[in-house]
């Protein structure tokens, strides 16, 4: 399957993405019920791993291997316009693909159509950016069936300290893989002298944009995000261990401490998407505001146009509903809605990480010392962490 991914046009790479994630909600609802497990200071315990697979980068370059801290192979593709070289940097944009489908997905995006024309370096002498889309795992997920496993990103496991692996009493928790090996692929991008560090910019969809959210929220180096319907990274669904975001020590395993709370956010989702995503998106934005963290949310309908609010048919349960019998609505259009990526939103996005390089946010210094000083924490401090 997956090879034949490397060969089809993206027209019918589009259509199967779309299939596979119709699939993943008609077939199976969300298991509302907590799992038995033990909850820790980082959430839920990391993902049980499958594989760790190798994707094809058609129109592009593959990067790795290179092995995490379980002793896996990673990978990424990259994409790069004829004019990224050490003496024309360009702006860095780094796709996180959706659960169920490899990097290669980012074909059934328009991001490479603007990949040599695009305006994100605020120079009109120097359009272009460079795209890097590394590839998730395939692991469990507390989706419902059959995104209860396969491609995707470990969003349930929040270690993404900035200081690497955390003691606390005695027990050693590994940073979060899937976050150190986006950090490898993005430090060998900018030592290549071609992107610039002052516009590392995230992008992602669903599963991916969840990623891309807990992620840049934990790396100061990361300039903004523009991300497309992302599930609530501190807690969803079936996740039976959410937690809310902090900017000071956690009182409790309740609370999970973050440390770039100034990034610029741009949020855009569906107000009929699916399993009720609009009122968790809403929420999220609700837990980060008070932090410091500028979310702007865009909501659009199924003809992709603006619009103000949720559809309360599509459901109102500010964790999500999955389910086919108490959310038919959120089942199908949102469904549909979720599944295609918004094309006519691109340049928008675009735009938006353009107007938020890394050295015009005000709090910038702030926010670097307080991850720096993160890896001077002593293990009481991260007791706390």
């Amino acid at each position: 399957m997956i090879i034949g991914l490397a060969k089809i046009p993206a027209r019918a790479m589009r259509a199967l993405v779309i299939a596979v994630l119709m699939t993943a909600i008609a077939v199976g609802s969300a298991d509302r019920r907590a799992q038995a497990q033990t909850c820790g200071p980082f959430g839920d315990p990391p993902a049980t791993f499958i594989s760790s697979p190798k994707p094809y980068c058609w129109g592009g370059k593959r990067l790795g291997p290179w092995n995490d801290s379980d002793g896996n192979s990673r990978y990424a593709c990259i994409y790069e316009p004829d004019s990224a070289s050490a003496t024309n940097q360009l702006p860095l944009l780094v796709f996180i693909h959706p659960s169920l489908v490899p990097a290669g997905s980012v074909r059934v995006t328009n991001l490479l159509h603007y990949l040599g024309s695009a305006n994100l370096s605020d120079n009109p002498s120097k359009p272009g950016f460079i795209l890097l889309a590394p590839q998730g795992r395939k692991t469990t997920h507390y989706y419902p069936f059959p995104d209860n496993r396969g491609y995707g990103w470990d969003n349930w496991y929040r270690q993404f300290n900035p200081s690497g692996d955390v003691s606390i009493g005695g027990v050693t928790y590994k940073e979060n893989v899937d976050g150190a090996t986006i950090d490898e692929f993005i430090a060998e991008a900018i030592a290549t002298g071609k992107a610039d560090p002052d516009r590392i910019y995230i992008t992602g969809w669903s599963n991916g944009a969840a990623m891309a959210y807990l992620y840049a929220l934990n790396r100061p180096k990361i300039a903004a995000i523009a991300v497309y319907s992302a599930a609530n990274p501190f807690g969803m669904l079936a996740d039976p261990c959410p937690q809310k975001p902090v900017t000071t020590k956690p009182t409790d395993n309740s609370q999970i401490r973050i440390f770039n709370s100034g990034l610029p956010v741009m949020h855009l989702y569906n107000n009929c998407d699916v399993a009720g995503l609009c009122r968790s998106a809403g929420q999220l934005a609700s837990q980060l505001r008070p932090l410091g963290v500028e979310v702007q949310d865009t909501i659009i309908n199924s003809f992709m146009t603006r619009t103000d609010s949720c559809l309360d048919s599509c459901g109102t349960d500010p964790n999500g509903d999955a389910s086919v019998l108490s959310n038919p609505l959120g089942a199908s259009l949102g469904l549909v809605n979720h599944a295609r990526w918004p094309f006519g939103w691109t340049p928008e996005m675009l735009d938006f990480l353009r107007r938020h390089p890394l050295s015009a946010r005000k709090p910038l210094k702030a926010e670097i010392n307080k991850s720096q000083s993160a890896v001077h924490l002593s293990s009481a401090e991260l007791a706390d962490n």
